[in-house]
């Protein structure tokens, strides 16, 4: 009772593999690595203030109403 050995996770392993297949665990890896990306560029973005937010909020509430006017003309 310790530590799991290499072989204790060689099973857990190939039963993971066996239930997700390598196509699913190729498609997981790539969508966590973008989004960690995503992430930290998304950190390291100096070029938004709260100003710039509110900004964009206000801008895109503005567009939404005008697609709900253009709506109930038609």
């Amino acid at each position: 009772m310790g530590a799991f050995s290499i072989w204790h996770w060689i099973v857990v392993l190939a039963i993971i593999l066996l239930v997700f297949g390598p196509g699913r665990l190729g498609n997981l890896g790539r969508d966590l690595g973008k989004s960690i990306k995503e992430f930290k560029s998304a950190m390291n973005d100096k070029d938004i203030t709260p100003d710039k937010i509110e900004d964009h909020s206000t801008q895109a509430s503005s567009t939404t109403t005008v697609n709900q006017t253009d709506k109930t003309k038609v």
